[in-house]
């Protein structure tokens, strides 16, 4: 039986069972060896599981991978390092810290939001829909890509860890010059494999309101990203979502 993981059917796929995630053909290449490992298989079962259980996950099968889809391997210039996907209805759409249009921006988002009025003078916007971003190259990356309804943290330690492990090393292996941004100390931790010299890794205090005046309030790192990402002959990103 197909589960949230597998694209449809195919001749080949019949002759040759196995884990098919539906997942932008470029990631999908890059991380095919991860599908093959027995932590990425007892993360399917874990979550197969949970589902013939009735459980809520979010956010849906079709947006598991929405980060990757919407940042091909190959247009990343910026990497945005969440936790976990928020666990509220309608609110997680696989993009960490967004939220689709039509839902309320959580405290996070409204202070990520404030700090970029401040560092680069843009008005807040209406919506918390960060798209726009993922589209010029910003990965916004959660640590674990699935979580129950109502239990924050739900999904952690059952293998996404490892899983988005590999795609850091991946872009710290055989990209250069990317912007990594990790707020609080559970991204910096996850962000210790990053080489340093190869790519700029900015650091501050997550933008929760229980942490955004011990750091995140004044980091700047809007506008220090987009000054690196000048420095070195690409394009700056639009922060604005109007």
């Amino acid at each position: 039986m197909r589960t949230l993981f597998d694209d449809p059917p195919t001749p080949k796929a019949k002759e040759k069972p196995g884990i098919n995630p539906k997942i932008e053909k470029s990631w999908k290449k890059k991380l095919a060896p991860e599908f093959e490992n027995d932590y990425f298989k007892n993360l399917k079962k874990f979550l197969d599981s949970e589902r013939e259980k009735k459980k809520k996950i979010y956010p849906p099968g079709s947006l598991i991978f929405n980060a990757f889809d919407k940042t091909p391997f190959d247009e990343v210039k910026v990497v945005l390092l969440g936790q976990d996907p928020y666990h509220g209805a309608n609110q997680a759409h696989g993009l960490c810290f967004s939220v689709p249009e039509g839902i309320k921006q959580p405290p996070s988002l409204v202070n990520i939001f404030k700090e970029i009025h401040a560092d680069l003078g843009i008005s807040p916007p209406l919506h918390g829909n960060l798209e726009k971003w993922a589209k010029q190259g910003v990965l916004l990356l959660n640590a674990t890509l699935t979580v129950l309804a109502a239990q924050a943290g739900a999904h952690q330690k059952k293998g996404w860890e490892e899983f988005t492990d590999a795609v850091i090393s991946a872009i710290n292996d055989e990209k250069e010059e990317v912007v990594f941004l990790l707020w609080g100390n559970y991204a910096k931790k996850k962000g210790e494999i990053i080489d340093v010299k190869k790519h700029y890794v900015l650091t501050a205090a997550h933008p929760s309101p229980f942490s955004a005046h011990s750091g995140f309030f004044g980091c700047k790192h809007f506008s220090k990203t987009n000054n690196y990402l000048l420095k070195v002959g690409k394009d700056p990103i639009d922060w604005s979502l109007d």
